[in-house]
């Protein structure tokens, strides 16, 4: 038997032939480096029992100086480094767990996927000498994830012949076969060496990143081209266009006619249609539902000239050159950058040209069910709606009912409204229209959005957190019929420009938050995903945007208005005239210029800002219905802690029960 002194085991090592494996009596057992199952000839340790390892894990050595990968030598790992919560090789894309060869550039590979690698670089192919190719046209099972693309190029392996799945490598047979080194007419300075990609480097071709697997890098130029870019096809075909694409080399840059952005090398055109175009553009899709818009966008190549003034890309709000490729909706002039559309596979689905016609989808259920009455404009002043027993009347008379909230969003009624005659029942005109199913483009449920159903219903009548605000409220609301979390209806109906009285500008939504400054204008709290401003150094946390502009409080007779810059300029009016403690001057703060009155956003408020008072509560233990109340300046006592009730709290509607507790108490 041979011995073998290895790293990483304490004792020597036996090779066991396949009579002495089975003699051992063990009989299928695992590899103890890379934990796959060991075949003869393998090593095993007569010492302990239970270890055995593949010759190749056994005799791989300590440091590997891999052609692939000139700059450092791959080291030999018992575990992958501390710092990675999950290790992944950059070969074959799967979990690393045990012994791997790592480099401090990043890469990591397993001991199989580093020397099979060496091996195809050093030209030994010996080990896929006996396996057989597959057709291209072999199965269809090999059309998508891992099982269907080439671990060399990562493009699928039934484009090519390539070699069966039982070699646990897949392989196209033309990327075994690569040279080591080319030269090429995109880079005429530097020959291109096969290489891995360890420095993340975008194809210059094609401009997308590939993540594993082999490419052509020039180390001198920071250049590297995707193998399959190096030799793209001469003639394309897709549905998507009614004229076949042509290959035309370039050397100089050009701007793509489908997406508007910057091309190098090769290009495709259309002599047809005067187009031309990257390669991955000939596929984008021609129709897509997205859900920053209610309708469906259509991808065109120009706009025509009705169109013509300057149109913003309602992702990025940044102006799209229509001269060049976009989405749009014709009906709402709402435009999309090609590539901002597509940014996230989530936030979209592909419409099928089939139903290009049909708008159905693109039409939400109103939740007003029947319009009773109109008045000369067109407009319903007597309505039925589906979140109401009694029929509800149009008014503007704001000065009759200023005081009462909307049953809605519970903000204080202002400019038309419906109420009704019956009960004390008010809803704005905009929340009377919401629609009863509606998409909500930043939850996490979006993904399923696009399974045939909208999952986000309008509810009322319950008690709920918002997921975006975190405020407690019993007014509407868009529930996730995926995952039950709740939007309130002023935070899921939030436009993606808005103006507030505040600033001189319009305020933008920017899901992709880089280069502003860090903190609220409004409160001076910390800004993730925020409203901001294109022309000043001004954002606004979502809170602060949806801010009511007029409030009432006991603190004075008068409505209260949002203030957004100091009245004065001396200390002693910094104050709020709630808690009596100072306030930040830079800050937003309610302020009744009649009385003088000055207080912080959040004494106005308090902590439940967004229930209604008077509106009842039935999902507590009590036996009998609560009614939300507040009373000031009494404070009776909480029946629950003993404690008296400064801020809201619930009371017992049935004559003779004097059960009132706080909020927090019955929660």
């Amino acid at each position: 038997m041979e011995e073998l002194k290895n790293y990483g085991h304490q004792h020597p090592l036996l090779m066991l032939n396949e009579e002495q494996l089975l003699g051992n009596g063990n009989g299928v057992v695992d590899c103890s480096r890379c934990g796959e199952k060991v075949s003869a000839p393998c090593f095993s340790c007569v010492e302990c029992s239970g270890f055995y390892l593949h010759k190749t894990c056994a005799q791989a050595p300590l440091e590997l100086n891999h052609p692939f990968h000139r700059h450092h030598p791959l080291l030999l790992l018992q575990n992958p480094p501390s710092s990675y919560t999950r290790c992944v090789c950059d070969f074959c894309d799967e979990t690393c767990e045990k012994f791997i060869y790592h480099c401090s550039c990043g890469l990591n590979f397993h001991i199989k996927c580093a020397l099979f690698t060496f091996n195809i670089a050093e030209r030994n192919l010996k080990e896929l000498e006996h396996v057989a190719l597959e057709d291209p046209s072999f199965s269809s099972k090999n059309d998508g994830g891992h099982l269907g693309k080439c671990f060399a190029c990562w493009e699928p392996l039934a484009i090519y012949t390539y070699f069966s799945l039982d070699c646990g490598f897949n392989l196209h047979k033309k990327c075994a076969e690569l040279p080591p080194k080319m030269g090429h007419v995109c880079h005429r300075k530097h020959p291109l060496l096969l290489q891995f990609n360890s420095e993340q480097l975008s194809c210059k071709i094609c401009q997308v990143t590939q993540q594993r697997g082999f490419l052509y890098g020039c180390s001198t130029c920071n250049l590297a081209i995707h193998i399959d870019c190096l030799s793209p096809l001469p003639v394309i075909e897709d549905k998507s266009h009614q004229h076949p694409f042509t290959l035309f080399w370039r050397q100089i840059p050009f701007i793509c006619d489908a997406c508007g952005t910057e091309g190098h090398h090769v290009a495709y055109a259309c002599c047809t249609c005067s187009i031309m175009v990257h390669k991955k553009c000939i596929s984008l899709p021609s129709i897509i539902q997205h859900v920053f818009h209610v309708h469906r966008v259509f991808h065109t190549y120009f706009i025509h000239k009705e169109y013509s003034e300057s149109l913003n890309c309602i992702r990025c709000h940044e102006v799209v050159d229509t001269e060049h490729g976009s989405y749009f909706c014709a009906d709402c002039n709402v435009i999309f950058h090609v590539n901002c559309a597509l940014k996230e596979k989530e936030w979209y689905c592909i419409v099928s040209q089939e139903n290009e016609d049909d708008k159905s989808l693109d039409i939400p259920v109103n939740s007003i069910t029947k319009f009773l009455e109109t008045n000369d404009a067109g407009e319903a002043t007597l309505i039925e709606h589906c979140k109401h027993k009694h029929y509800l009347m149009l008014s503007d008379k704001i000065s009759e009912h200023g005081d009462k909230c909307c049953d809605g969003c519970l903000l204080l009624i202002s400019a038309k409204f419906y109420h009704c005659l019956r009960c004390d029942f008010f809803l704005h005109k905009s929340c009377a229209e919401l629609p009863k199913m509606d998409l909500i483009w930043d939850h996490r449920c979006v993904g399923k959005l696009f399974s045939g159903s909208k999952p986000f219903i309008l509810t009322s009548d319950c008690m709920f957190e918002c997921e975006q605000c975190t405020y407690l409220s019993n007014g509407f609301s868009y529930k996730c019929n995926e995952c039950g979390i709740h939007r309130c209806v002023r935070c899921a109906t939030l436009p993606y420009a808005v103006k507030i009285p505040g600033h001189k500008h319009p305020l933008l939504f920017y899901y992709d938050y880089y280069n502003f400054e860090k903190q609220c204008s409004g409160c001076g709290t910390d800004l993730s995903n925020t409203y901001r401003c294109k022309d000043c150094n001004f954002g606004l946390c979502l809170n602060c945007v949806m801010r009511s502009t007029r409030v009432g409080h006991n603190c004075d007779d008068h409505p209260l208005n949002l203030t957004y810059h100091k009245i004065n300029d001396y200390t002693k009016y910094h104050y709020c005239d709630i808690c009596e403690e100072e306030r930040d001057s830079k800050n937003w703060f309610y302020h009744c210029e009649t009385c003088d009155t000055s207080a912080h956003v959040d004494c106005v408020l308090g902590k439940y800002p967004f229930i209604k008072l008077g509106s009842t509560y039935n999902e507590g233990n009590h036996p009998h219905s609560l009614t939300f109340v507040k009373k000031f300046p009494y404070y009776p006592e909480c029946v629950e802690c003993g404690k008296h009730c400064e801020d809201i709290f619930l009371e017992c509607a049935e004559p003779g029960c004097k059960y009132i507790a706080h909020w927090e108490c019955i929660k």
